[in-house]
């Protein structure tokens, strides 16, 4: 089913990224017009319902409102994902649906974007591919909250 006023929000949003500018509906309207036929108050609609999402925000001039982005294209597109995503009554097979219709570029992507964030995710997690010597830790030892001295019995004055 196709997301026709969110297709027109995304077409809004993408003139108000490149203009990267504060814009009038006038604008969007005009920029519109050249790929459909649409009419004043839809556009107008349409930016008053992103100033109420807090997607733009808008200033008076005269007797317009000029329109900025108040986000990146990116923190816009993960929100959308995130609500669609939040509204499935089965969230890990929605993503797999997802996922198998990703083309390869996206799948790449996805797979770079789990690289970036993965120290975040694994940081209490040891890496299963690392082996370590019987007895020996696979982390540092870590001390008592609180406590600075060191575990092993070395103190600073003997430069172990």
């Amino acid at each position: 089913m196709p997301r026709q006023l969110g297709d027109l929000e995304d077409a809004v949003m993408t003139r108000v990224w490149q203009w990267n500018r504060p814009v009038t509906v006038r604008e969007v309207l005009e920029d519109l017009q050249q790929e459909r036929s649409i009419a004043y108050t839809t556009v107008m609609t349409v930016m008053d319902n992103l100033h109420q999402k807090g997607w733009v925000r808008r200033e008076v001039d005269g007797r317009a409102y000029r329109y900025t982005a108040v986000s990146t294209r990116a923190a816009y597109s993960a929100a959308l994902m995130n609500e669609a995503w939040s509204q499935s009554d089965n969230p890990a097979a929605a993503l797999v649906a997802f996922f198998g219709m990703m083309s390869a570029e996206q799948r790449e992507a996805l797979q770079d974007a789990v690289r970036m964030v993965s120290p975040n995710l694994t940081e209490t997690t040891p890496d299963p591919t690392v082996e370590t010597a019987p007895g020996s830790p696979a982390e540092p030892t870590a001390t008592t909250p609180g406590d600075d001295s060191p575990t092993d019995g070395a103190t600073p004055e003997s430069g172990r």
